[in-house]
């Protein structure tokens, strides 16, 4: 979901910004592209908020997560981060499952 906002973000302010008040596009690119970033963007900000409460993210972290999708291309840098994050925590659960799996004695 945030390389898709991601990508969408970036041609929108990168592309079609400049060619609407800099060159001779009349805004179709923004039209064509803005709509479907905010949509994206409002069920981004639904699956953040999601996976927040699913692996324990404290509130800062999920406020950031959720920023990184106004600036351009910094929502690829925050999903980096969340991936490593959630992947870590999962690796620990399985450790910690297949530990309190053994049989002691």
């Amino acid at each position: 979901m945030a390389w898709l906002v991601g990508i969408l973000l970036a041609i929108l302010v990168l592309v079609g910004m400049p060619l609407k008040y800099l060159g001779p596009e009349d805004g179709r690119i923004v039209e064509l592209v803005g709509s479907p970033h905010g949509w994206l963007y409002m069920i981004l900000l639904i699956t953040a908020y999601d996976l927040s409460r699913r692996v324990g993210w404290s509130i800062k972290w999920v406020l950031m997560i959720m920023a990184a999708g106004t600036v351009p291309l910094l929502s690829f840098v925050a999903e980096h981060y969340a991936t490593k994050d959630v992947r870590a925590r999962l690796a620990a659960a399985e450790t910690y499952a297949a530990t309190a799996a053994e049989p002691t004695g």
